[in-house]
């Protein structure tokens, strides 16, 4: 069976206003929330097949501390400019571009679209993924292809306040 991950940057700094949105580091709680919701994932036995990323810092770095706490090689990451800034029907056209031989699929992103996408999959009514949220999906169909409207369940939606 295929299974996706949908998280969510972890929280960002915002006090330098110099910065682009594109270039914002993670703010201290951050930079905590990306290991520990990394290693929840780990103390379950979950490893990804493929991680893809958006390629704005806080994304970036919020998939490479998750890869660290996964023992997923970083440099192994597949950073997708097309996860910024986007809409859900380039989220689902990447995901379908997936090799069918991965069976996890980790992809980090951004807000609204995340939340909009995941809903959009299971058919469910989250009302928003919070930073460094982590939403699982079963496909139904074994096929990165086919994944669309109400084409998965949700197994799980975790975030770092559950454990604060």
């Amino acid at each position: 069976m295929k299974t996706l991950y949908l998280i969510r940057h972890a929280k960002s700094d915002w006090s330098d206003e110099s910065l682009s949105d594109f270039d914002r580091p993670l703010n201290k709680r951050g930079t905590k929330d990306a290991p520990l919701m990394g290693s929840k994932l780990s103390d379950k036995g979950i490893r990804p097949g493929l991680i893809l990323s958006s390629p704005a810092l806080r994304a970036k770095t919020t998939a490479k501390a998750f890869a660290e706490a996964l023992s997923y090689p970083s440099d192994s990451i597949h950073f997708e400019h097309e996860l910024y800034a986007c809409d859900v029907e380039t989220i689902l056209s990447l995901i379908r571009g997936v090799s069918a031989d991965i069976d996890t699929l980790f992809v980090f992103g951004h807000n609204p679209e995340f939340t909009e996408c995941a809903n959009l999959i299971t058919g469910e009514n989250i009302d928003n993924i919070p930073t460094c949220g982590v939403v699982e999906m079963r496909l139904k169909n074994d096929s990165w292809e086919s994944i669309g409207k109400n084409s998965a369940e949700l197994r799980s939606f975790d975030f770092p306040k559950r454990y604060r």
